[in-house]
């Protein structure tokens, strides 16, 4: 168990050097593709009711993706993080500027006082971050578990689909008994769909 997590912060250690290498204009053409790829996905695009994130540290860039969802009057749950509990509540946002706040990991989060909680099983697809996935759908996530909690809870019927650049694509990521897949990935080259 200690040589898996020594293997997936080594992943996480290498994925953060290659981001530091990649230029700002590089970075953000990589994220239009990806969004374009993902606001042309059939799933996506029929969904009502979609879990996004927002981005930390080295995953996709996703406040375009939130900000194009809410004006194609999509249903836009965030995960509202209990960092004492290990676990995540899921609050529709209706407004990027005025139903955020800083939450308890330090990232943008719904504000409680003005989103509602969206029960779990009303989630027709959940975009879930990732810092390093393999083509058989294999997740390296930022190492606190919340996700690997939270997708079997997802309706069976929920597509999971991880956004990728394609160099967080790798051969293979350690994966223990606990850890999740994801079923799609998108990068800013192509949908890989769990093998």
């Amino acid at each position: 168990m200690e040589e898996m997590r020594t293997k997936k912060n080594e992943i996480r250690n290498n994925i953060s050097k290659a981001f530091n290498k990649l230029s700002l204009n590089n970075l953000s053409n990589k994220t239009k593709s990806i969004e374009q790829r993902l606001f042309e996905f059939a799933n996506f695009v029929e969904a009502k009711i979609s879990l996004l994130y927002i981005d930390s540290g080295h995953e996709v860039v996703s406040w375009n993706i939130i900000s194009n969802s809410l004006n194609y009057n999509k249903i836009v749950v965030l995960p509202s993080y209990d960092e004492e509990k290990h676990e995540i509540t899921l609050m529709k946002i209706d407004n990027l500027s005025t139903d955020l706040k800083c939450g308890d990991k330090g990232i943008l989060a719904p504000d409680a006082e003005r989103c509602k909680i969206v029960p779990i099983e009303f989630v027709e697809i959940a975009i879930i971050p990732g810092i390093a996935f393999d083509e058989k759908g294999g997740r390296v996530g930022s190492g606190d578990g919340l996700y690997d909690r939270l997708i079997p809870k997802l309706p069976p019927t929920a597509r999971k689909v991880g956004l990728a650049y394609e160099s967080q694509i790798l051969q293979q990521v350690p994966m223990e008994s606990h850890d999740k897949h994801v079923d799609i990935i998108i990068t800013e080259n192509r949908i890989i769909y769990r093998i």
